[in-house]
């Protein structure tokens, strides 16, 4: 029988599976710090239009928005440094997801990478989606992206993340330029191995939106610093418990801008000590950079399609 919907996956997650991150861990947990300052549209970096997404949702058209300017600055100038500090206290990895002109903006984000072990993911020239761009708008942000990275870093991305959906030839074109992974998939807490016309081994790794600061934003779910803390910690629990039998992942998004705020920040100290407080009590799990990640799933590939392959579901 044909599917409906051919390119989709609905068949339920694994919850037995013999594959394990590394130290045994079931549970890998990959934070994300999204830099994005400079990226931003703006009509005084030339661009058609201002973003008009901060504090509070409003978009100034036909003049600069120096309001908008300067809430991204502050994620750049204030909010990086009270997170990246950290991690670097703490001796963690982080991925960092670089938009092109920001890293331009901000190369001592490159600097800190370097120093500490953090990876640089792609996360386009611009802070815009590709959903809309034309397969050649496409490839020449990513080639924009990759080579400012490299300049900055010395080496180019093996991961990239574009701002909402992907286009439909985003992998395809990633997959041609020799990624080795992308993160624009929400569908579930377990990396698979994606099919490619090259045959290359390609790893997608699951995002998460609502493990996320942005929710700070718009409709203000989270609205103190434990209510992502508490929110957090309560995913954490929930998929260390599941991955007792199965691999899980979870994906911990940041934003300079958001969680770098003083009232904000004490959220990330309460869920880097509940971690802790985990491991002490011997359910540690393994935070890495998600090419780790995505490196430790290559290993696991004969085996790693069996997460997502159709079978029957049977409820608990």
């Amino acid at each position: 029988m044909t599917p409906l919907f051919p390119h989709r996956r609905f068949t339920p997650q694994t919850r037995e599976s013999s594959i394990r991150w590394p130290d045994a861990s079931g549970l890998a947990v990959s934070f994300v710090l999204n830099v994005e300052e400079g990226a931003e549209t703006t009509l005084s970096a030339g661009d058609t239009r201002n973003e008009g997404v901060h504090e509070v949702n409003h978009e100034i058209a036909g003049s600069p928005d120096f309001c908008m300017e300067t809430h991204f600055e502050y994620g750049a100038r204030a909010g990086y440094p009270r997170i990246a500090q950290r991690f670097a206290d703490a001796g963690l990895p982080i991925t960092l997801n670089v938009c092109g002109r920001a890293l331009e903006c901000t190369p001592w984000v490159a600097q800190d990478a370097a120093a500490y072990g953090w990876e640089l993911c792609g996360h386009g020239w611009l802070w815009e989606s590709p959903v809309h761009m034309s397969r050649e708008q496409e490839r020449a942000s990513i080639e924009r992206t990759v080579a400012a990275i490299t300049q900055h870093s010395g080496r180019p991305p093996t991961g990239w993340h574009c701002k909402s959906s992907a286009s439909v030839h985003m992998r395809g074109l990633l997959q041609e330029m020799g990624f080795l992974y992308d993160s624009n998939d929400y569908g579930g807490e377990v990396p698979y191995m994606a099919e490619t016309a090259s045959k290359r081994p390609y790893v997608v790794l699951p995002y998460a939106f609502d493990t996320n600061d942005m929710r700070f934003f718009g409709k203000s779910e989270f609205v103190q610093a434990d209510d992502f803390a508490r929110y957090t910690i309560a995913a954490i629990d929930a998929l260390l418990q599941e991955a007792e039998s199965a691999p899980r992942l979870l994906t911990i998004g940041l934003h300079s801008r958001i969680l770098g705020r003083p009232a904000r920040i004490g959220a990330l100290d309460a869920i880097l000590s509940h971690l802790r407080k985990k491991a002490q009590e011997g359910q540690p799990a393994w935070i890495a950079t998600r090419e780790a990640i995505a490196r430790h799933w290559l290993k696991q590939a004969p085996n790693a399609s069996a997460p997502d392959s159709p079978r029957p579901h049977r409820p608990a």
